[in-house]
Formats: C-alpha cells, structure tokens, sequence
C-alpha cells in the first residue's frame, strides 16, 4: 500500500505540471512508463504463476486424495501433495495438505491443498516496490463412496415440477459434474447426461431421450416408458433425499458486490474560464490595429510573440495564416471564429475563450498548455491539434465529416461529444470525462488513452451510444457511466482494465465488445443482440489490434468477449441473435474487483432468455438464484472449461445444447472397492 500511495503522488505530481517543456516532462515520465510496464510484466508473470500453481494444487489434491484412501493415513496428504508439485517445476513452493471433515456434504471428507510461491518484483521496483509478492492456489479433492455424488454444475433451486426440463431435439451435456435440481428432474428432449442426476426432493422423469450417468438420486419416483433402456441400471438408481443449497447465497464477496449497484461517480461541474476582454483582434488584408504590428509585410501571415494578450473578439479571414510564439496566455471574451482555408496555430500556450470557437474549415493548432474553452458552439471542422495539457471544453463538442481532433496526454472534459460521418477523435492518457453523454455514429472512432472514465447521461438516459458502424476503445482506467450503454450492429467498443466498471443503467450490446479485466456493476439488464461483427479489429485511427488475445487467450472469432470478469447486474443477462460470446471469470479474487469463479449474479427473477442462433463459451458461475433461465431457439451454451449454472428453473428447449467440462477423477481404491475422487474447489 506505500509502494501504491508514493506512485499515485508521483503522478499527481506530473499532471500538475503542464508548463514544461517536452524533455523535461518526457524524463520525468521515464520512471513511471518503465515502472508501470515493469508493474504490468510482473502482473502477467504473477498470473502466470498462478495457473502453474493451480494446475499444481489441482494435481496434487487428487494424488493426494487417492493416497490416502489407499492408506487411510492423513500423514502422507502434504508429502504427496509437495512431490507432485515439485514434479511441476515448483521446488521451492510451500505446499500443504489436509483433512477436511464434512465437506462437499455432512459425512463426507475433502482433502485440501494449497500451494504458495513467491514471485519477485524486477522492473517495478522503479515504482519503489520492492521484495516479492506472493501467489496461492488452493484446490478441494473429495473422498467418497458409492453412495456419493459429484459437485453440481447445473443446479436449480425450484422444489416444484421440471425445475430442470429439456424437451425437443434438446440436450445437457456435462459428464463429470452433477445436473441437479431441488425439484423435479425431466428429459422430454434427446439428453440429459451427468456423473450423477438428482432431484433433491422430487422425481426424475425420461421419456423418448437419454438418461446417461452414474447415478441418479430422487427423494420421490423416478419414471420411465417400459421400452426405454436408454438409462442408468436398477442398481444405480438411489431413491433417497439429497439435500441442495445455493453454494454462493451468503458469499460475502458476492453479498458486498451486489451492495454496490447504482454507485456511479457524478462527473464534475464545468465552468467557465476567466476573460476580462480587451480590443478586438482582426486577422484581415486590413487588420485591426490591435494586430497590425504582427504582419509580415504585406502578406497574409501574422506572427504574435509571446505574451499576455486579453482579447474582446477573435476573428480570421479567409487565406490567412497566424502563429503564436511560444508562453503565451491567450484570453478571448467574446469568442473566436476563423474562415475557410486559413491556418492558426496557438503554440504552447495557455488559451482560454468564452463566446464560443470555430476552427475554419483547416482546423487549428494548440501546441503544450491549458485549453478552456466556455459555454457557446464550438465547432472543430478540418483536422484540429493539441498538444500536452488538460483540455476542458463547457460546451458540446460535434465532429462531423471529415472534422479530426487528436489530443496529447493530459485530463480531458467535454459537455458532451457527438461525433458523426467519419469523424474521429484520438486523446492521449489523462481523466476523461463528458457530462451529457457520448454518440458516436456512421463509421467514425473514439480512442482515448488511460485515465479514470465518468460519463453522464445524455438524450434518452444514454451515457454511451455507438451507431452504425461507430467504434469506441478506451484504455486502462476507473470507469463510471450514468445511464445506459447501447450500442448498435456493426459498432466496436473495447473497455479497459480496472477492479470494477460502474454502470448506472441498462447494457444493450448490438456490435462487438470487448470487456476488460474486472468487475462490471450493470444496474440494469445486460444484453448482448449481436452477431456477424467479430474480433480482431485493427484501427486506422491508432494502428492498434484490438480482440485477438485478452489476458493471454483467444479471442478471434468471438463478438462479445470478457477475461478475468465478474458481471454483477440489477436485471438479467439476455443472449440473442448471431451472438458468439467468450466469459471468463478469474481463477482468484482482486480486492474490489473481480470474484474468483464467479462469471456472473443477479438477484432479478426476471426470466434470462438465451434464443437464436446465440453461441455462448463461459466458465465460471452464472448465479441467477430467483431466475428461470431458457435456453431455445438453437442457442449454445457450452465450454471446453468448467461452467456453473445456478438458477432458479432451467429449460433447455428446441434445438439448444448446453455443456460443462469441470473436472472429475475415477480411481480404483483397495481392497477391490470402487472409489471416486473429485475436485470440488
């Protein structure tokens, strides 16, 4: 944490000071672009660590596991667990295993395994973080009998009829884990297919299509047509109670993420800036008197030197070129307007202008420095520069065709931003901020650098509105919309990284998104209507390749795509259209951010349709407890990792196929007696 406070001084420190000159902010910067690429190196080398890790504890909780059934000594669980770690290139890890009673159910036994290796700070250590830091792996391998059952990756929490239902052409498909359901269990479609299927209290019922698992388990009656052999064998069938419960309803992690839907941050205030006013100055082939010293000649071109010039009205003629020199305070009262085909270019100087600004069809050059610009029209037309230095704008900023605005670092705060026809805008690292809301539309682009993100609500309650074929990419940075983010087919937006994405509204995704890692707070449903805009996309605007690989995987292919996610919502979550979506959740939880294995939880008893031709890979849990969730229409939802589904009912209608491929291990124990040792965590 002091390594955090003296990095986030440092900076606070370099924004301020926007007066330098370009080499003495380029090597002030130095140890902070080495420090933070250093930082995000060790990062990637700590997730690294963490898969090995992981595969490690995964590995040695199972051996372990089967050690000690066959020897029934719990001194041999941490010896076997460190050999096989050690087997995995971790000589140095601290690995410890142990007995854990009454879990995965009363009665049952668990051994649990942890693995832990230090991973020292290289390049960060510029941020003065220093020593190392220390990456855990934990994994469960349950001991069980005949009797017992594996952990359930689809679960649903209704007691009544077809809490679990697959009718049609339908299937679940999922063999190493349990398709479970507090109330009744029913296949009228051509699949259902687990290491066990139960119903915690009520009845399993097949008709025409396949029951395929090791056991089934129901508290009532278990049915089936006389001719239909497609099923588990008498001696397989259990007819006991089960009992089933909401493994994720009192989670503290998750309890404290749902506390915080509908937080958002406000966007600041804007004002206007100071312009006590002076002479007119006019740019003419007959200047005013005011400018008339700065002509050279009798040409068309005008060179001011530095100074403090307090002006009234701003206006340049047609065909006329004007430059600042360079440490120049620049106060206009009553705006600024330059005609067609002419050339300004401000330097680095601090510009304030009230009564609104028109580029001219060329477009203007700020150099480094402050621009405020107040309340009035502001019009950027032709291809408009400005160096480093904050930039705040009271006004809304409208790009049309053929208008470009780039942007070097430094905070950046619109009223609003429009930006339209083939218009783009590109803005170096700083804040970003636009109090009335953000459209982009008809084949332009937004791209800003990193910096926290607050956006306001504009026309129709929509912080974010992408268009046509309008794209939008962000960098790292906190993030915080109020309103809805809506986007339409063939549009492009890509979120950066940060612990958690407040969105105080509705996400309706109808182009490609891409989700950064962490959490997203969504106060309101999330839906995803896309299809036939897929990843990777290079932008022509920053030369960048966005969508090919997130967090170190694949992508390509995919419209919607999020690594190291968890999605928090106020609504449900909606899959429809072409849709091809990858989610998946972290594998450990970021303080305030991301929860380990938990995709996705609402509390909304609204009914989750997943329809059309909808293709869906995730991994982790989607918890919708009060939910029923539909899968219909030919949707997919399916992964080659391991997914939970939680909710309240689940159908599985149509043509749709769903699948999860969490990890089971088959042993064969002593003596002769059939065991089986699960990971279960």
């Amino acid at each position: 944490m002091r390594a955090s406070n003296k990095v986030s001084q440092f900076l606070d420190k370099l924004v301020a000071c926007t007066r330098g000159g370009v080499t003495t902010l380029a090597t002030l910067a130095l140890p902070v672009v080495i420090g933070s690429a250093g930082l995000a190196v060790d990062l990637n080398r700590g997730y690294q660590q963490r898969i090995i890790n992981q595969r490690a504890a995964d590995m040695g909780a199972l051996a372990a596991a089967i050690a000690f059934q066959n020897t029934s000594d719990a001194a041999i669980l941490t010896p076997t667990a460190r050999d096989v770690a050690v087997a995995n290139g971790l000589v140095g890890a601290t690995v410890v295993a142990t007995l854990v009673n009454d879990l995965p159910n009363a009665g049952d036994q668990s051994v649990r395994v942890t693995v832990n290796e230090l991973v020292p700070y290289t390049l960060a250590s510029v941020l003065g973080l220093s020593g190392s830091f220390d990456v855990a792996a934990e994994s469960m391998a349950s001991l069980s009998g005949g009797t017992s059952f594996a952990a359930p990756c689809y679960l649903a929490l209704d007691g009544g009829k077809a809490a679990i239902s697959v009718t049609g052409g339908a299937s679940i498909d999922a063999p190493n884990c349990s398709i479970a359901a507090i109330g009744e269990i029913e296949n009228k479609g051509m699949l259902i297919r687990g290491a066990d299927i139960i119903s915690g209290s009520s009845d399993i019922y097949v008709n025409h299509g396949e029951l395929d698992a090791a056991t089934l388990r129901f508290a009532g009656s278990f049915s089936k047509p006389h001719w239909n052999n497609a099923v588990p064998p008498p001696e397989d069938r259990i007819n006991e109670a089960t009992p089933l419960a909401d493994p994720w309803a009192n989670n503290p992690d998750r309890v404290a993420a749902m506390a915080q839907l509908g937080n958002f941050r406000s966007p600041p205030a804007l004002s206007n800036p100071s312009t006590p006013g002076g002479n007119d100055w006019k740019f003419t082939w007959n200047p005013s008197s005011a400018v008339a010293s700065f002509r050279q000649g009798s040409s068309g071109n005008f060179i001011v030197p530095a100074g403090v010039y307090d002006i009234k009205k701003f206006e340049v003629a047609g065909g006329i070129n004007v430059t600042f020199e360079n440490g120049s305070i620049i106060r206009v009262r009553q705006g600024v307007s330059i005609g067609g085909g002419s050339n300004v270019n401000f330097g680095d100087s601090d510009v304030y202008v009230n009564g609104g600004f028109d580029s001219g069809s060329n477009g203007v050059t700020f150099g480094n420095g402050a621009l405020w610009i107040g309340s009035g029209q502001v019009r950027f037309q032709g291809t408009n520069r400005k160096g480093d230095g904050d930039v705040l704008i009271n006004a809304d900023v409208s790009l049309g065709g053929g208008q470009h605005l780039v942007v070097g670092d430094g905070n950046h705060y619109f009223g609003g931003l429009d930006i339209g026809g083939g218009g783009t805008a590109r803005l170096g690292a700083g804040d970003f901020v636009v109090a009335n809301g953000i459209r982009i539309s008809g084949n332009s682009e937004l791209a800003i650098g990193d910096g926290d993100i607050t956006v306001g609500p504009g026309n129709g309650n929509r912080a974010i509105f992408l268009s046509g074929s309008a794209r939008f990419f962000m960098g790292d940075g906190q993030f915080s919309a109020n309103g809805d983010i809506d986007t339409a087919g063939g549009s492009r937006l890509a979120f950066g990284r940060t612990p958690n994405h407040y969105i105080n509204g509705n996400m309706k995704i109808a182009g490609s998104v891409l989700f950064g890692a962490g959490r997203y707070t969504i106060n309101g449903d999330f839906e995803n209507g896309t299809g036939g805009t897929t990843w990777p996309y290079t932008s022509g605007l920053t030369g960048e390749t966005y969508g090919s690989v997130l967090e170190g995987e694949s992508v390509s292919g995919f419209d919607m795509a999020g690594i190291n996610v968890t999605f928090v919502l106020e609504g449900t979550i909606k899959l429809a259209g072409g849709a091809k979506t990858k989610l998946e959740a972290a594998t450990y939880t970021q303080a305030g951010g991301f929860i380990s294995e938990l995709l996705l939880t609402t509390e909304n008893d609204d009914d989750a349709n997943w329809t059309g031709g909808s293709l869906s890979s995730f991994a982790g849990t989607l918890h919708l407890p009060n939910a029923q969730v539909k899968m219909a229409g030919g949707n997919s939802t399916s992964t080659t990792k391991c997914m939970t589904l939680i909710a309240n009912t689940i159908r599985v209608n149509g043509g749709a196929a769903t699948g999860s491929a969490c990890t089971m291990m088959e042993d064969l124990g002593s003596g002769g007696n059939n065991t089986r040792v699960r990971l279960i965590g």
